[in-house]
């Protein structure tokens, strides 16, 4: 989905409470360097968007509104979720 989007929608990873070691691992092993990752050492930023379980996925419009969906979100999902964030931002 990055490949398709990334040139119109920024994704960024939030990794958190855990050691930047393993993050580093979990990038390499889902291939998900092509992107921004941070890393989110006390769960503030997690806090911040309401996010108690892995995975979660905030969508940020354009105009700062956010809905965050827990849980696997699939291919089409996220690209009809992304479709509409990218429409949004055009209108």
């Amino acid at each position: 989905v990055h490949e398709q989007y990334g040139g119109e929608v920024q994704f960024v990873g939030i990794a958190g409470r855990d050691d930047v070691g393993a993050v580093n691992d979990f990038i390499a092993a889902y291939d998900v360097g092509g992107f921004t990752h941070a890393f989110d050492e006390d769960g503030s930023v997690w806090a911040a968007f309401g996010v108690t379980s892995q995975p979660t996925f905030a969508y940020v419009s354009a105009d700062g509104s956010v809905d965050v969906q827990f849980g696997r979100q699939g291919e089409e999902n996220l690209a009809e979720r992304l479709d509409a964030l990218v429409d949004a931002a055009a209108a």
